[in-house]
């Protein structure tokens, strides 16, 4: 058995260009053009972080702090051939200690909602899921014809 190391680092100033093909590459996911652009923009505003697996980008995910208690997995993205390889969990992770570092107690992220069957977001849902995040609230209009739907985490364990 090979154990992969995961390092995850602050993205560069060249990499936004990658960031898109990464999305580009996940069209079940990242499908509609002017959001993936949106995207790929929010990595160079935002909180952004690269997974790498010996010294090769196979990730990223971008944060939004909303306030000094709440902060959001904007976009995460990881490419197809390292799919169920723990890249997505060691970004979730790594986000967490960061938000709970700059002391915030709750973590969010969107995706589409169980009202629209998607096997890929099936997926992201049972992925987020197994992270601890809990399902909120779906709504139907915050992404005009497809129900989003908003998942939540505790960072603090005193809020359990």
């Amino acid at each position: 058995m090979v154990v992969l190391t995961i390092e995850i680092r602050p993205i560069r100033a060249d990499e936004s260009a990658w960031c898109e093909a990464t999305l580009r590459a996940l069209p079940d996911w990242f499908g509609i053009e002017s959001a993936l652009l949106d995207y790929v923009r929010d990595t160079r505003t935002l909180p952004t972080w690269v997974a790498e697996l010996d010294d090769v980008p196979v990730g990223f995910i971008t944060v939004r702090i909303h306030n000094p208690c709440a902060a959001e997995i904007h976009c995460m993205a990881v490419r197809p051939e390292h799919h169920r390889t723990g890249v997505g969990r060691a970004m979730v992770r790594f986000v967490e200690a960061h938000c709970r570092s700059i002391g915030a107690h709750l973590l969010q992220v969107k995706t589409l909602g169980p009202s629209r069957p998607d096997a890929n977001y099936e997926h992201t849902r049972r992925f987020y899921e197994s992270m601890g995040f809990l399902p909120l609230e779906e709504m139907n209009d915050l992404w005009p014809g497809n129900p989003c739907l908003i998942l939540v985490k505790t960072l603090d364990s005193a809020l359990r």
